[in-house]
């Protein structure tokens, strides 16, 4: 069968049976875990075996291929777990018949319009599903794991003292937050350095709940959110911080990026960029994240952030690659949402359930085992800007998590 052809000396960490619509199997691979997928009709295995990136995760939304043991994550791991990116994976022939988890590389260019359209088909989804598996201050970024046996809460608020540490704070500062979210990290960066905040959104939803979140918490006359994009942000910050954003710029406009941070930043200023990346070259779209997840979604390589930050003079002062910590981060929203499977089946049905699954458990492995990672990368224009040692990261990050747990 052509399934053998294509699969069967690529599943080398288990057993993967295919049960095909004439009642057929096909057992690829040996040992643990043993995974059995059905697919239910003829149309479905030739549109999987014709286009599988895409038809993969399709056929799962759409209840056509079933996992019938184990779990979809099991199935994920056993296909891509059994071709890592560091034994040559994710770069050659399995790369073009069976792999899922791609570099995502817009088709066209991300202007204000496209930008606004893609970020509201993500983010202006119903407030209350990201309130179902984010942790209490809706961080959908990836958190930091000081230990794997963390929880989510707790990593995501290791993740803010991590990121502001990095800031250098100082009294007095003003401060930009590019693609704010709900808002939680421009409160948390208040709440420990007392700095003026602006964060600004594409997403109507995160503004309204991040202006709400400020009014309670009695600081909207200091957290301040607008929706705008950032191209359109004026006057001068000493800070600027962006979180899960950079991946909705685009490749063609990485330049036109770091050029507006430049100009957005004092003298004497500090960016620190936290973006999914990935270790090897940025490669084609993924279709199914491309067309039902995140539209005009891009990672980047290290090096095309490097080579783009490079040509308007902004130094990389520190680069650090999280390498595991967001298989931790969505291993645990996919577990809060199947806690909560009734719930968003009932907010939104079934299907969507299932997209979101295939979503989250796809990005695990990726994370896991494919070419995926975060990069915290600190610029400055100006090299005398920091210390010259990275002392008093250790050491404001230790006392910014006490006053956080506190």
């Amino acid at each position: 069968m052509i399934l053998q052809r294509l699969l069967g000396e690529r599943i080398t960490g288990g057993t993967l049976t295919v049960i095909t619509p004439d009642g057929d199997r096909t057992m690829l691979g040996k040992g643990e875990p043993d995974v059995v997928a059905r697919i239910h009709d003829k149309a479905a295995l030739v549109r999987l075996l014709r286009h599988p990136r895409l038809a993969f995760g399709e056929l799962y939304m759409d209840g056509r291929l079933t996992i019938e043991q184990g779990s979809l994550l099991d199935l994920l791991t056993l296909v891509v777990g059994s071709s890592r990116f560091e034994d040559g994976g994710h770069g050659g022939r399995l790369k073009k018949q069976v792999s899922i988890l791609k570099a995502l590389l817009p088709r066209g260019r991300n202007d204000a319009k496209a930008s606004r359209r893609n970020v509201a088909h993500h983010y202006d989804l119903d407030e209350k599903l990201y309130r179902l598996f984010l942790d209490p201050d809706l961080q959908y970024s990836c958190a930091y794991y000081r230990d794997p046996a963390n929880s989510l809460e707790q990593a995501q608020s290791d993740k803010k003292a991590h990121i502001a540490a990095k800031l250098h704070l100082q009294p007095g500062q003003r401060v930009l937050d590019i693609g704010c979210g709900w808002g939680g990290m421009a409160l948390t960066i208040h709440r420990l350095s007392g700095a003026e905040m602006l964060g600004v959104t594409l997403s109507e939803e995160q503004l309204r709940v991040a202006r709400q979140r400020a009014q309670e918490a009695g600081v909207a006359d200091k957290v301040k959110f607008e929706l705008i994009d950032y191209r359109a942000v004026t006057g001068q910050f000493d800070r600027i911080v962006s979180v899960g954003m950079f991946e909705h710029v685009g490749a063609a406009h990485y330049g036109e990026f770091f050029g507006k941070c430049r100009e957005l930043m004092t003298r004497d200023g500090v960016m620190l960029l936290h973006t999914i990346g990935k270790y090897g070259k940025a490669g084609k779209p993924d279709p199914f994240t491309d067309k039902w997840i995140f539209p005009g979604y891009h990672l980047p390589s290290l090096s095309q952030m490097m080579a783009a930050s490079e040509e308007v003079r902004l130094i990389a002062a520190d680069v650090e690659t999280l390498r595991m910590h967001y298989a931790y981060t969505l291993r645990a929203w996919l577990a809060n949402c199947h806690a909560r499977r009734d719930e968003i089946v009932a907010l939104y049905d079934e299907r969507f359930f299932r997209m979101w699954e295939f979503y989250l458990a796809a990005g695990s492995v990726a994370f896991d085992y494919g070419a995926m990672n975060n990069f915290q990368v600190q610029y400055v224009r100006d090299r005398r800007a920091l210390p010259i040692t990275r002392d008093y990261m250790v050491e404001v990050e230790s006392e910014y998590r006490a006053r956080l747990d506190g």
